[in-house]
């Protein structure tokens, strides 16, 4: 019988940030997958895996969509040439996208925010979600619904072992 060759992480298809907070304060709407136009020292960094999205979000300048307060760490053995940690980087959406989220973004209480930040065949790509924002009372109940379901699984499988 062959051996099982190990199933390596590919490098090119890997995650390098997620914001969890985002489907906690937002309810999402709709998501895209986006390009990022990026510096080399911050796909190398990415690649060291030094990236948080928690503060992001995205904003329209003129016809552009544009990915703002996101932190992608400087890179370590970078010299003069790198990049500053919190510049804005502009994203890359098929122009049909574009229109669509600008004319939501023009309309109250709709945001959009980044939710993971990955490598899809070797492209840094963000994925995106327009959103609006929670109350507090939606948080804690959508809490105590992941609770009362947690609850539930467990008696049902006590139940079924015996």
């Amino acid at each position: 019988m062959a051996k099982k060759k190990p199933v390596k992480a590919d490098p090119n298809n890997s995650m390098v940030a997620s914001n969890r907070r985002a489907r906690h304060n937002y309810n999402i709407i709709e998501t895209w997958e986006a390009g990022l136009v990026l510096l080399g020292t911050e796909v190398k960094s990415l690649r060291d895996g030094g990236a948080s999205l928690t503060d992001g979000f995205c904003q329209m300048y003129g016809d552009e969509l544009w990915l703002e307060n996101i932190h992608i760490a400087e890179y370590g053995r970078g010299s003069w040439t790198n990049h500053t940690a919190r510049r804005r980087r502009k994203l890359l959406l098929h122009r049909s996208e574009l229109n669509r989220i600008a004319q939501k973004l023009r309309e109250s209480g709709y945001t959009v925010v980044p939710l993971k930040l990955y490598f899809t065949n070797g492209k840094a790509k963000v994925e995106i979600a327009l959103a609006t924002g929670k109350r507090d009372y939606d948080k804690r109940q959508a809490l105590r619904e992941r609770q009362d379901n947690l609850e539930a699984h467990k008696a049902m499988r006590y139940k079924n072992l015996g």
